[in-house]
């Protein structure tokens, strides 16, 4: 162990004593690693960062659940959306919620809730015109998260009877009720009064801008059927949506699937030829389409940052090359002196790696100088997985680019290279 390490430090003293002797040269060797490693980790950096930002601001469509929808997520296998056979599909409605909620065995949760995106709501002189009124059952809190910040959600007997109470969020609070407490007053929306009973945390705006709780309104399902209809088959009226969040046991949810789907079948008594007139959707499938498409811009990074490299890791064979040619005669008295091949071998290959490991290094550094730039809502985030690949890489190309003038440098004759 002592000869290992004392290796070590002999090797990297000739390393360092090197590479500081031609400054220059080891400055240009240098450049093209640094901007391989800055492109490769750069865009691996920005890609992760950009992947865990959409993916936070998809959140809100929860995990582990399946939604019974009208219309699906995605297109078909084929790449065909067939919009004109969805739209004549009926609308989740509010019995079938309560048949799946009496029949699906495998459910640890069902809920059912409707929208619309238009609503203004006021109280006295103030008003909120970009809210979001969201109908949704008892349940609908077992699969989105409603963090209460004051006051409370409504309880199961308000929301089967559909009373006019109100969760609302941070927005509507801060421009309805800029001076006082918005907990038991009465605010207007579509002619309807809402007792406001809570008021939901400030989740600030997402990456993409995606829906959050500080515009929604939240009120019991049957109360926003008195403003609008739903489950009905007329043209005008509101989309519902089913959501059953599954068991952890059930691993991709396929049991629970394959029942809700018999289910549905039977519920709207679709023959065994006839195709579903129903989609499940699942919030994996829209996270499977955005890592594909991050897949491709990382090959992208590894095709753009790779040439940078391949020029670098030439430059270092080169200057490795130059290095073995002008420390001939030293090689020489090294091994007449009793030095093994593996000293001298070992030597020159650590200086390789060294200095592609610097490069490295200097490419990391502007990687992690990239990350405190401010780019808004997307925090760029320089990880360790990151780090240990530009690492490796590093070491890697200099390893490949240092082997044959070290192997070179260890085969010399010692007499042969003292006279040279």
């Amino acid at each position: 162990m002592a000869l290992i390490i004392k290796l070590i430090m002999e090797s990297f003293r000739f390393a360092w004593n090197a590479l500081k002797m031609n400054l220059f040269r080891t400055m240009l060797s240098l450049l093209g690693v640094t901007i391989g490693i800055f492109a490769i980790i750069g865009v691996f950096t920005i890609v992760d960062s950009l992947e865990r930002s959409i993916k936070d601001s998809l959140s809100f469509l929860g995990t582990g659940v399946i939604y019974v929808n009208k219309w699906p997520f995605t297109q078909d296998a084929d790449g065909e959306f067939k919009w004109w056979d969805f739209w004549k599909r009926p609308n989740p409605s509010y019995n079938e919620y309560k048949f799946l909620n009496e029949n699906l065995k495998s459910k640890t949760a069902i809920a059912i809730w409707a929208r619309d995106g238009r609503s203004v709501m006021k109280y006295k002189s103030n008003s909120y015109n970009d809210g979001v009124l969201v109908g949704g059952s008892f349940t609908y809190s077992d699969i989105f998260t409603v963090p209460i910040d004051k006051g409370r959600y409504f309880v199961e007997n308000e929301a089967n009877n559909g009373n006019n109470v109100a969760v609302i969020g941070a927005n509507i609070a801060k421009a309805l009720f800029p001076d006082e407490s918005s907990l038991g007053k009465e605010i207007k929306i579509k002619g309807q009064k809402y007792f406001v009973i809570g008021v939901m945390e400030k989740e600030g705006e997402s990456f993409m801008g995606t829906p959050s709780n500080d515009d929604n309104c939240i009120v019991p399902y049957g109360s926003f059927r008195k403003i609008y209809n739903t489950g009905t088959g007329r043209w005008n009226e509101k989309s519902s949506t089913i959501g059953i969040k599954g068991s952890t046991e059930d691993i991709g949810l396929v049991q629970m699937e394959y029942e809700l789907q018999g289910l549905l079948r039977s519920r709207r008594g679709l023959r065994p030829k006839d195709a579903d007139n129903f989609s499940l959707n699942r919030p994996e499938a829209i996270m499977k389409i955005i890592g594909g498409v991050f897949d491709v811009i990382g090959i992208a990074g590894w095709i753009i940052g790779g040439f940078s490299i391949l020029v670098g890791g030439f430059g270092i064979a080169n200057i490795m090359f130059v290095s073995v040619r002008e420390r001939t005669n030293i090689i020489g008295i090294q091994k007449s002196l009793g030095a093994k091949n593996y000293f001298v071998l070992f030597q020159f290959l650590f200086e390789s790696v060294f200095l592609s490991f610097l490069g490295g290094g200097i490419g990391l550094f502007l990687v992690f100088l990239l990350s405190l730039v401010s780019l808004g809502s997307l925090e760029l985030v320089l990880t360790l997985r990151n780090v240990a690949l530009g690492i490796g890489v590093s070491v890697t190309i200099g390893m490949i680019a240092g082997i044959v003038p070290a192997a070179m440098a260890a085969r010399m004759d010692p007499v042969e290279a003292i006279r040279a």
